[in-house]
């Protein structure tokens, strides 16, 4: 296999060169979005690797499947066709090369190249993802990337991954980058996610500003022996170089934290001027500057943690796709493992002049399973949020929904023309073909009687189902819950909603403030309070009055 010899110039920005200078046997990258994790950390890494281990076998991880397929994946071959690198010409993906690709052999031939990549060299790389149990379990793994890692769960990295990377090989272990490790996140929130953040102290800093002075002295060397030809002294001083370069960086550990702004020849200005206006304040401050902010303390919900968060993508679908990564971008309900496609999808609504929001959920062996929220605004109205609910889960097959509703849902209808809300959202899904049961839960429980109810349900105490929330479905919906807080109003404790009547800033989007959380409330109190039977809707009455 010949790779082509054009040189080809590329742009690395400052934190990228770093991490390719230094060539840490551990690097740990915190950055921003946009700041290039996939083309200058791991592309290169794969690269290095490949080139100086030959046949090695290398792990990507990931939480799930479906971020592999949709996210880390074509993001890195992406990265890699800048260097010419083709697929199916240069490496497979789930098969076994052809004979006439001429490919080299893996130092360890596997028994299987399902979720496999295999490069012309004889390296391969294994797709490891969390929500698949023992992925990594009889393994031999020489390096691995560990990409989104702030949503990777430690305890699996302790119990199935690392042990995989503990084994020992002849071939390299004279490579400095045997066993080596890169850790791509943006700033975690979450204690759970903050697992890598532990390498910042374990970094020693002058054993990274030695191997900075000897890549230097390298390059002098090389430049002066162009000039003045080799001489054996030089010779000698530059075998010493790389020789301690070599040994420096099998032990050394690079842990940096930058911000997009590290990538500002690329991105330009307005891109970080427009995700300050998109993002609210807390994910700017973390996935684009990389600061650490932490949750909101003494909010409504209390008692909400990371353990009432999940995710669950349906991988038996993302088999089947072959790969085909075009395909893979058409979100659909098929993509997650969490729905039952014969059962009702529950589903109550906030209604707003500028937001409308749905949260829909199912419940499954006494949890609340808080599957999917959409939310539209301005000109996209109701209807619309209808639309794209139906769109999304197109594949169901019973296509019935329980609409929970309250008194606000009737007579008024700010957000729409004519009918009020509730019969808006029953007659838009019977337009789009879906049948539905109206079940009317009464007055908006008293704020107090319902912070006490929720908070309780999420550490297992009292008579409710056990909120769970899929974390990628419900990124919005997290965040304001997460950062909803309490005041005393003119009826006493309640959820300060008071942000809702401002008007929409670059600092404060509409969909993170507490709008979706009263869509989620009411699906709580609806659930929980007015149980449909499972399966058919037959014996479903609505409680309307």
């Amino acid at each position: 296999m010949n790779l082509s010899t054009e040189i080809k110039k590329q742009y690395f920005n400052t934190p990228q060169m770093e991490a390719m200078y230094i060539a840490a046997n551990t690097t740990v990258i915190v950055g921003g979005r946009r700041l290039g994790k996939s083309h200058g950390f791991g592309a290169p890494f794969l690269l290095r690797n490949m080139k100086h281990m030959p046949g090695s076998s290398g792990g990507v991880v990931g939480t799930s499947y479906q971020q592999l397929l949709t996210r880390t994946l074509p993001g890195t071959l992406n990265a890699l066709r800048q260097w010419n690198i083709q697929r199916d010409v240069h490496y497979y993906i789930g098969r076994k090369p052809p004979l006439s690709a001429n490919f080299k052999e893996p130092v360890i031939p596997p028994a299987s190249y399902d979720n496999s990549v295999i490069f012309w060299n004889g390296t391969i790389l294994r797709l490891i993802s969390q929500d698949r149990p023992g992925t990594s379990n009889s393994l031999t793994l020489d390096w691995g990337l560990f990409d989104e890692a702030k949503f990777l769960n430690f305890d699996k990295l302790k119990d199935e991954t690392f042990p995989a990377m503990g084994g020992y090989s002849p071939k390299f272990r004279d490579c400095p980058w045997y066993r080596s490790k890169l850790i791509i996140s943006d700033m975690p929130t979450t204690k759970k996610g903050s697992w890598f953040l532990v390498y910042k102290n374990m970094m020693d800093e002058e054993l990274i500003e030695t191997i900075a002075y000897l890549v230097v002295e390298k390059f002098r060397i090389q430049t002066k022996a162009k000039s003045e030809g080799w001489t054996d002294s030089m010779q000698r001083y530059y075998r010493q170089i790389v020789s301690e370069m070599a040994r420096l960086r099998s032990v050394a550990i690079l842990y940096r934290e930058w911000s997009s702004i590290q990538n500002l020849a690329l991105l330009g200005e307005k891109y970080i001027r427009d995700l300050k206006r998109d993002l609210p304040p807390m994910v700017f401050l973390t996935s684009v500057m990389s600061k650490r902010i932490t949750k909101l303390l003494g909010g409504f919900y209390s008692n909400l943690s990371e353990k009432h968060y999940y995710s669950d993508f349906n991988n038996s679908y993302l088999d089947n796709c072959g790969y085909d990564f075009d395909k893979l971008q058409d979100e659909s309900c098929l993509q997650d493992g969490d729905l039952d496609f014969d059962r009702p999808i529950c589903i109550a609504f906030d209604y707003n002049a500028n937001i409308n929001w749905i949260v829909c959920g199912q419940d499954v062996s006494l949890q609340m399973r808080t599957l999917n929220s959409f939310f539209v605004k301005y000109e996209r109205k109701l209807r619309e949020v209808i639309q794209d609910f139906c769109k999304y889960y197109r594949f169901h097959r019973t296509r019935e929904v329980v609409y929970y509703f309250d008194s606000t849902a009737i007579g008024n209808n700010y957000a729409v023309n004519g009918d009020d809300f509730a019969a808006t959202v029953q007659d838009e899904f019977q337009k789009q073909g879906w049948r539905v049961c109206p079940v009317y839960i009464g007055q908006p429980m008293p704020h107090r009687e319902k912070h006490k109810m929720i908070n309780e349900s999420f550490i297992g105490q009292g008579n409710y189902l056990y909120p769970q929330i899929n974390k990628a479905h419900n990124e919005a919906l997290i965040l304001a819950m997460e950062q909803a807080g309490v005041r005393i109003g003119t009826k006493g404790f309640e959820k300060d909603k008071s942000g809702e009547k401002y008007a929409e800033t670059e600092e404060d989007l509409l969909q993170y403030r507490t709008d979706g959380t009263d869509a989620w409330d009411t699906l709580f109190i609806g659930m929980n309070k007015f149980p449909h039977q499972s399966g058919s809707m037959f014996g479903l009455v609505s409680m309307m009055k």
